[in-house]
């Protein structure tokens, strides 16, 4: 049973009354779904994303008292903890690992560049997880397996002219996707 999100309380309240901080259980249940969709963005795998959120509760619970606000305080755990863990794990890839020429870093990239990308990466991940499964399998096909239109028409069924029309405007939705969260993109 999925209840509705809690809202917590702004930092500062107009009327000058005292804010009532909420209860650890609810805010557990109003943001640890939407700090798993946050994370998974970031670091691109689900199983990594759920222990990064589960560590950042942790560490929220053994420092409730001294945090005034668990909201922000939880998403800027959650990605700083996602960057440590990209930092820490550079040498994995997010694309297919037979894929050599993605791994090949050009040493004089900034770091944020590298850490902005792998973001962006994570976000598409985020969006193409999103979608109804024929047309993640459709961007599967196309970007991750390499086919051209007219194979994908023989797997799927669909006209090649179908398959051109569906896949431009799934990229124009992802594109869409990720200007709405702020995503930078070439």
């Amino acid at each position: 049973m999925k209840s509705d999100p809690v809202t917590l309380p702004s930092p500062s309240p107009q009327d000058g009354s005292p804010i009532a901080k909420p209860d650890f259980k609810d805010v557990f249940e109003s943001e640890e779904t939407p700090l798993l969709h946050f994370a998974f963005g970031l670091v691109g795998r689900r199983a990594v994303a759920e222990e990064i959120v589960q560590d950042a509760f942790l560490q929220l619970h053994r420092h409730w008292e001294t945090v005034g606000n668990p909201r922000p305080w939880l998403y800027r755990c959650v990605r700083n903890r996602s960057l440590n863990h990209i930092r820490d794990h550079k040498r994995e890839t997010l694309t297919d690992p037979s894929d050599t020429e993605s791994q090949t870093e050009d040493p004089r990239e900034a770091p944020d560049a590298v850490l902005g990308r792998l973001e962006a990466t994570g976000q598409v991940r985020a969006l193409v997880s999103e979608l109804p499964e024929r047309d993640r399998r459709l961007i599967e096909l196309k970007y991750y397996d390499g086919l051209k239109y007219k194979e994908i028409s023989t797997r799927t069924g669909l006209t090649v002219g179908n398959v051109g029309y569906r896949l431009h405007h799934l990229l124009k939705h992802l594109a869409d996707g990720l200007r709405r969260l702020g995503v930078e993109y070439a």
